[in-house]
């Protein structure tokens, strides 16, 4: 494709691509991490050799995209304009797929998702999707996250030449302040507030980071916009480079995301040949370029200060934040790092309007945000909706309620250094502020449902092992707490509990909280501590009565399920969820 040297260039590819002559039909098939473990190449494989045995390619075009979020359905297939839902489609299914789109016949029955006595024929009338809002997620199904001419054709990078040509830096971060868009990675810092203050800092070069390390178990929300539409990363981080004034920025993702990678390394390279990033964008003066880190798998480089340390090539160690890394991060120069998330939202509130995009969720909280929703669920998936939705509505209406009929326990939110919340907090609403308030935060978005075959205890000690192994251990309040706070754990768990334990726990955990370097350390003790204040029978059955009532702990008597004859279930609460 050849450089675009200007906005008008940019629109006027636009069209060119909307104007060439298109199959009616399209059939989407779903891929991603995902898809492609539950056999989605070769679905895809099977459906373009059958449009060439059925001599249909005037009639229906082929289109690999990204995980539609209904984990449990895959393989996916959608059958656009009119939006029919295949699921969990095999090669064998193709034949019928094309012949019925070639056609615009009725849809395969067969493949439709069923619930109950209910066929749904429509994507958006299937019960996982009904009360989604999908803003981001949405776009997945238009678009080969390969072809950056997708990307145009639906009018992506008309944003970031606005913004070149038609705005300042200042009505930039002004609209991203109107937007009230705040950090979708785990603490809900302002963004525009945080773009202000890097705007402001003086010295040069400036970076722009994105943070796509996406430590937390059961969260894949990051991965998933990697994979499925790359350029709306590189958009939202070249917007903030405009208002930043940066000329560089860096893209840190996980060792363990080998798709995510390739995919967003094509796109910055698709991006550089069109005139989108590099020297002299879009035939104006500024210029600023994109490079993707890998990171080493480590838990610690999700923050910030271990981040850029990684970057860098140091260890992955935190630093003390009386030196802020809007004037002193990436080597020591003003730099600004937001979440995959946030950066993809930059673009759809330019153009969707900062005020539409304010008016959709909750004052805790605006716009959409995604979940990922795993544990003990019917329909495990990624699930966006409007900031403020509640519990209720993100596990009974859209993941189909409790697995296998059991009752719901607990729901824990925000990753490990995020809080266990009861049931009776179903009808909670769902946003960064009345998470606070209840004890817990929203962190990247991960949601593990618990049924009553967990034992909160045990889910306490694995969460307080994990961050034993991925603490940096570069100061002794999270180093040394967390193993005191872990000895206990594995004490009461193995049936050797003490009284006064738990107000042992109780006496570490806040000088942790106030002495520790970084963020991670300072939550650490957070969800053990939620699950001593809504749980806290449980730990005194376990200390007491030497009792797991889940049948969990191995050396206790224990509760209903999966007992063995010494009347010990055979599997942790943590592997039953997983």
């Amino acid at each position: 494709m050849n450089r675009l040297e200007s906005p008008a260039a940019l629109t006027a590819l636009m069209n060119e691509i909307n104007g060439r002559p298109q199959a009616p039909r399209v059939i989407s098939c779903a891929g991603g991490t995902c898809g492609i473990s539950r056999g989605a190449e070769s679905v895809a494989r099977a459906i373009r050799q059958q449009i060439e045995a059925q001599g249909a390619g005037d009639r229906v075009a082929m289109r690999e995209t990204a995980c539609q979020g209904f984990c449990q359905a895959e393989p996916v297939v959608v059958v656009l304009p009119e939006r029919t839902f295949y699921a969990r489609v095999t090669p064998g299914d193709a034949a019928d797929i094309v012949r019925s789109a070639a056609n615009g016949g009725a849809p395969v029955e067969r493949l439709l998702f069923r619930e109950g006595d209910q066929t749904f024929t429509q994507e958006e009338t299937v019960p996982f999707f009904r009360k989604q809002h999908r803003l981001l997620m949405g776009q997945h199904c238009h678009l080969d996250p390969t072809r950056i001419e997708d990307y145009i054709a639906r009018g992506g990078y008309q944003a970031a030449a606005r913004c070149l040509t038609e705005m300042t830096p200042e009505t930039i971060i002004e609209q991203i302040k109107k937007a009230d868009l705040r950090g979708r990675g785990g603490g809900g810092f302002q963004t525009a507030r945080k773009w202000d203050s890097a705007r402001k800092a003086h010295g040069s070069p400036k970076y722009v980071l994105c943070n796509a390390d996406e430590g937390n178990p059961g969260a894949y929300m990051d991965r998933t916009l990697l994979e499925g539409n790359p350029h709306s990363i590189i958009e939202g981080m070249l917007i903030g480079a405009i208002a930043i004034g940066a000329s560089q920025g860096y893209v840190y993702c996980r060792i363990e995301y080998p798709l995510a990678v390739d995919h967003l390394t094509h796109a910055i390279d698709q991006a550089r040949e069109c005139g989108l990033l590099g020297d002299r964008i879009l035939g104006t003066d500024f210029s600023f370029d994109l490079k993707v880190v890998r990171g080493g798998g480590a838990y610690v480089c999700g923050e910030s200060t271990a981040l850029m340390a990684s970057i860098e090539g140091k260890p992955g160690e935190a630093r003390a934040k009386y030196i802020h890394t809007a004037e002193s991060g990436l080597w020591n120069k003003p730099s600004n790092l937001n979440n995959v998330e946030t950066w993809a939202n930059v673009p759809l509130i330019l153009n969707l309007g900062a005020e539409k995009y304010a008016a959709l969720g909750a004052p805790g909280g605006r716009g959409t945000k995604i979940f990922s929703l795993v544990g003990a669920v019917r329909y495990p998936g990624l699930v966006e909706v409007e900031m403020g939705a509640t519990f209720r509505e993100i596990i009974f209406d859209i993941g189909g309620g409790i697995r296998g009929g059991r009752a719901l326990k607990a729901i824990q939110i925000g990753g490990p250094s995020g809080g266990v919340l009861p049931a009776s907090a179903l009808d909670m609403k769902v946003d960064f502020d009345t998470l606070w308030e209840a004890g817990s935060l929203m962190g990247a978005g991960g949601v593990i449902v618990a049924d009553d075959t967990m034992c909160m205890v045990d889910l306490a000690r694995c969460i307080i092992d994990f961050q034993i192994d991925e603490s940096c251990g570069k100061c002794a309040p999270c180093r040394e707490g967390l193993c005191h706070l872990g000895g206990i754990l594995r004490r009461i768990t193995e049936g050797e509990g003490m009284e006064g334990d738990l107000e042992l726990i109780e006496e570490i955990s806040p000088t942790m909280k106030i002495a520790s370097l970084c963020g991670l350390g300072q939550a650490a003790p957070d969800l053990l501590l939620s699950t001593i204040k809504y749980f806290r029978e449980e730990y005194e059955e376990h200390i007491r009565d030497k009792k797991c009532r889940a049948g969990v702990c191995r050396t206790m008597s224990a509760g209903r399920c999966g007992m063995t004859k010494t009347g010990a279930c055979e599997m942790t609460s943590t592997e039953r969820v997983g």
